[in-house]
């Protein structure tokens, strides 16, 4: 990630006048009003009053989003799947099993969730607690209109506007690193040992697009849902050049793992070296400002597998 202060500034620069800030030599007295502002599309769509001090936080992306734009000291606590940044407040709360009286017990002036599960929204507006829905992306463009939604939300915009100008400059960066395939590069991308995987219509699987690649989840039985189940006889008639394990850490899962499956020994992804990527499970789960770190190692492996 960018950590120069010159290009930091830069970037602030860069964030006003997207903001569509200009230089006055008479600046206003008068302070911009940030609140009340109105997040958020349809049924999800909430105003927030004022500038939220006790935001929970029931999403892992939402929760490295909030912290990127500096929005972390208005955090009270997160959920029990955010891993990251260290420094957030962690509990027992859970996104997938949402307790309302914890979470109202908290007092909390604004939630984020990515899933609505059962009616979680609606049981906490009854409360009169604000409640953001920023479920998964399909793409680049949807997570970082989230980052800016965050900021407004939170009175962070300027960080967010920042935050997000520094992401599409480390894609951009990391495309140019980029040997683009001459042949066809094809992908196995493995959720977990189950070998559940994702199709080029998710968040991650436009990653793989956009370095050129072919994933074989796209042509599997269930694709539609974006997140098949794949066979081990599929995989091994695929053939794939490359293979991502974004379940390392999770379930132990490795080149010298897969290469004891049956069948795989001879899939040409394990007879190359570096052909077999692990890839850090948070960081391939989810979608925000370390996005740029996943496609990097993409790119790099792509180009490893070329001799590049």
């Amino acid at each position: 990630m960018i950590k120069k202060n010159v290009v930091v500034a830069a970037l602030f620069a860069l964030a006003l006048s997207a903001c569509g800030t200009t230089t006055s030599t008479a600046p206003s007295s008068t302070p911009v009003a940030e609140f009340p502002v109105s997040v958020g599309t349809g049924e999800s769509a909430v105003t927030i009053t004022s500038k939220p001090k006790a935001i929970i936080s029931l999403s892992p992306s939402a929760t490295e989003d909030l912290f990127a734009i500096g929005a972390g000291p208005q955090v009270i606590a997160v959920d029990d799947q955010s891993t990251y940044p260290v420094e957030a407040p962690h509990s027992k709360l859970s996104g997938y099993t949402p307790n309302v009286e914890a979470i109202t017990a908290m007092h909390p002036d604004l939630v984020i969730i990515s899933n609505d599960i059962d009616n979680l929204a609606a049981s906490l507006k009854a409360a009169n607690i604000p409640v953001l829905i920023e479920p998964a992306p399909s793409d680049l463009a949807g997570a970082e209109a989230q980052i800016i939604e965050l900021g407004r939300a939170t009175g962070n915009s300027d960080r967010a506007v920042i935050i997000k100008i520094t992401m599409e400059h480390d894609i951009s960066a990391a495309l140019n690193l980029l040997s683009k395939p001459t042949k066809p590069i094809s992908i196995y991308h493995e959720l977990d040992n189950t070998m559940y995987s994702i199709t080029s219509d998710t968040f991650v699987g436009q990653l793989y697009k956009m370095a050129g690649l072919t994933n074989i989840a796209d042509a599997a039985p269930g694709a539609s849902s974006g997140y098949p189940q794949l066979s081990a006889e599929y995989i091994v008639k695929s053939n794939p050049t490359l293979i991502f394990l974004a379940d390392g850490i999770c379930c132990g899962q490795s080149a010298a793992t897969v290469a004891t499956r049956p069948g795989f020994g001879a899939l040409q992804a394990l007879t190359m070296p570096g052909a077999v990527v692990m890839l850090d499970d948070d960081i391939a789960s989810r979608w925000g400002p370390r996005t740029p770190e996943l496609l990097h190692n993409i790119v790099m492996a792509v180009n490893k597998v070329q001799g590049k």
